[in-house]
């Protein structure tokens, strides 16, 4: 009940300041501070009770059992008044033994000479008039199990146990039960999702036997055989161009509908099918022994859809004729233009089995990753071992004008803030449909965003004239604005805490190198500051120390629970606060120049950062400075990012929002590059980078990329300088 209580006031305070009833809201705050239920708060109870008792403040302890006597107690049926008074006996048996055992004889005096006339006539107190006056009570056979540590641990947890069953029984309004309908509405959405997608399952198993005469004829790559049915849209395509009878019916998307983020509207399914050749035609297309057996078996599924055509049809049928047109569209123009090969490449093919990406530039990519999948070659004309990830689908967001500085994925995986040169910020999804949630236009620069953890619908916005606001995605508002430093106007990175109650906030002073092109930069770092703030009172709490002097922060990131915070700085030092003690316990000097970009392990003992040096570096955070592995990078990985345009145009961007990112498991990373978004697999040995995938996708160089691994799939984001942005989805391929 108490977290309960507290997400309530947490939701009151909101509403509260949307509605702009300050006087009401400082009204609020100071009830909750002065509350001395403690939000409902056993433990927090009990400690004041501890506190009341060690400070010998009898007045005030007998005040506060009033009060929950008062305000809890005499609510209870009769049955449970003897309950609460033998609590009290023992609250204040507790008070007087901690007196004795501090050797306090003055406070012990006065409780007797206070409580005398109230508990003279008890039976229970009969014998402890003569405590004060006993030598060593400790060792008396009525007062010594009362000086024994058992007896006070036994009477604290009776207290706090009594206090919770009491908080459970107390009836609740209406307001607090919407927490709980909230959990019980999430747990049937969850469980209604899992029941969805094993009756997709099972469908798709009784679908595959059916037409299991018709699949066995072709050859599946080895890839789609390892996807636990989730082949079994393009294989229901190809079926339904052999069987006349199966074109009439209306098409299930089964492949997308189990896949959360693989779902596509009807018109751009047929554009993938367009774009390129699936799998399966993939396959066909190797089983063909000769070009005459190609032409005919192009002429053939052809007629089919002016079979269907003649039949009485709906929006569904015309639909499906249309992509099955398109298919067979592009299957001819790869059928009759087969790339030159060498028979001992071909033979490598036809064993390999590569995936079809759905466009020449992808089939080339995945060719060649394939050919040095995990740094092995082809012997045999098998490949070595099969890649991690299958690229699903790719798609891209351009609603943004001018080159992306920030792109980042929220939590929850639901949406996205993309922040552009032009300070202009774009909330959208992707899944089902990428749609714009809300645009956010600034009259100041904006160098900065970071998404609240808690709740997840808030968005941190750091400008250059030293502020920085939190925005409501939902309400499409500015909830507060907060004024940092004005000496430090420009606020470089923002990381919110795990546990939602603050932010770490890095502010620097303005750039003296002029122009924001200029390379190579100033040898002298800007300065700058970092500080943590609480988002609940919109208040400064701590400036750290940043030693040796002053410098400004360029990247942040928080471990998983908050209690340590990595920093990269324009001095090029990495530094690791203690956000217990909110103190640097150890720096080093991590990288040649500026660090753009550090994060976190999977399993927490190491750090990884990229810096100016184009050196990608694994650190051991219990040993200070060292090394555990060491990656040069090409330049289109680590910026400055160069567009070069026509009439001698170039633009230089130095790089801001995340330069890598990892995976679920955190054994893949993600890095940019001059085409798109580039997979790597992290190994323990030399080279300490393998790559395993490129997504490609881009025009203009990649300048920060994100992974997010909420759903099902992982999806990928790789932001351009021409302000494209590309969403892949991943599927990993069991090993």
């Amino acid at each position: 009940m108490g977290s309960a209580v507290e997400r309530m006031d947490e939701y009151v305070r909101e509403y509260l300041m949307y509605r702009g009833f300050t006087n009401a809201l400082k009204h609020l705050d100071t009830d909750i501070k002065a509350d001395k239920e403690k939000g409902f708060r056993v433990d927090k109870i009990i400690e004041q009770l501890q506190h009341l008792v060690f400070t010998f403040d009898l007045s005030g302890l007998k005040e506060y059992w009033l009060y929950l006597d008062r305000r809890l107690f005499c609510r209870l049926e009769e049955v449970y008044r003897v309950t609460v008074n033998k609590l009290r006996t023992s609250l204040y048996r507790y008070y007087i033994i901690s007196a004795v055992q501090k050797g306090n004889t003055e406070k012990t005096l006065e409780f007797f000479q206070k409580q005398a006339a109230e508990l003279q006539g008890q039976a229970e107190w009969r014998d402890w008039f003569v405590l004060p006056f006993i030598a060593a009570p400790e060792q008396n056979p009525t007062f010594s199990p009362y000086f024994s540590r058992q007896w006070a641990d036994t009477f604290l947890v009776s207290l706090h146990n009594f206090l919770s069953v009491l908080f459970q029984c107390v009836p609740q309004p209406v307001l607090l039960s919407f927490d709980a309908e909230v959990q019980k509405r999430a747990n049937v959405m969850e469980e209604n999702e899992q029941l969805r997608q094993l009756l997709f399952a099972l469908q798709g198993e009784t679908k595959d036997q059916s037409q299991g005469d018709q699949v066995v004829h072709h050859k599946l790559p080895v890839y789609v055989q390892n996807m636990d049915r989730l082949g079994d849209t393009e294989l229901d395509l190809v079926s339904s161009q052999r069987a006349v009878s199966a074109a009439t019916t209306p098409s299930r998307n089964f492949f997308s509908t189990f896949l959360p983020q693989g779902r596509r509207t009807p018109g751009k399914m047929a554009h993938g099918a367009t774009g390129g050749s699936s799998p399966s035609q993939g396959a066909l297309g190797r089983k063909e022994p000769s070009t005459n057996q190609n032409a005919k078996s192009k002429e053939a599924p052809v007629k089919e859809p002016v079979n269907v055509q003649n039949q009485p049809t709906n929006q569904t049928t015309h639909s499906r004729t249309k992509r099955i047109q398109d298919y067979e569209k592009e299957r001819k123009e790869l059928f009759s233009k087969p790339p030159p090969q060498t028979p001992e490449k071909k033979g490598e093919m036809e064993e390999a089995e590569l995936p079809v990406e759905a466009s020449p530039d992808a089939v080339d990519s995945a060719s060649s990753l394939t050919n040095r999948s995990c740094g092995g070659s082809t012997e045999g004309g098998g490949v070595s071992m099969e890649q991690p990830f299958i690229k699903l689908s790719q798609e891209e967001y351009g609603e943004h004008h001018s080159s992306i500085m920030h792109c980042r994925v929220d939590c929850s995986g639901r949406r996205v803030a993309s922040l552009d040169v032009d300070g202009v910020v774009k909330v959208w999804s992707f899944n089902p449909l990428m749609q714009t949630k809300a645009t956010i236009m600034s009259k100041s620069p904006l160098l900065s965003l970071e998404w609240a953890a808690k709740p997840d619908r808030l968005l941190l916005l750091g400008s250059g004239v030293g502020t920085v606001r939190l925005y409501d995605t939902d309400a499409k508002k500015n909830l507060y604005e907060m004024n940092i430093n004005e000496t430090y106007p420009r606020i470089l990175s923002l990381a919110c805490s795990p546990s939602g109650s603050s932010f770490v906030c890095s502010a620097a002073a303005l750039s003296h190198s002029g122009s924001a092109d200029s390379v190579p930069r100033l040898p002298v770092p800007a300065s700058g500051q970092l500080l943590l703030w609480d988002t609940k009172t919109v208040k400064q709490q701590i400036q750290f120390s940043l030693e040796p002097e002053p410098v400004a922060i360029n990247c942040t990131a928080f471990n998983h629970n908050g209690n340590l915070l990595v920093t990269g700085a324009a001095d090029g030092v990495i530094r690791l606060f203690d956000m217990q003690r909110y103190e640097s316990v150890m720096s080093w000097r991590a990288h040649d120049g500026e660090v753009y970009s550090v994060d976190f392990s999977y399993d927490e003992n190491t750090v990884f950062s990229i810096g100016e040096d184009r050196k990608f570096i694994q650190w051991n955070i219990h040993r200070c400075g060292v090394k555990q592995s060491d990656q040069l990078l090409p330049q289109d990985a680590t910026g400055p990012f160069v567009l070069s345009g026509y009439s001698g145009y170039k633009q230089v961007q130095v790089p801001r929002g995340r330069l890598f990112a990892f995976d679920s498991e955190g054994q893949h990373v993600l890095t940019c590059s001059s085409s798109g978004g580039l997979v790597y697999r992290l190994t323990n040995g030399e080279p300490a980078l393998e790559s395993v995938l490129s997504l490609g996708g881009h025009k203009a160089p990649v300048v920060t990329v994100d992974w997010c691994s909420a759903m099902d799939c992982g999806t990928c984001l790789s932001a351009s300088m021409d302000g494209k942005i590309k969403v892949s989805t991943l599927l990993a391929q069991k090993s």
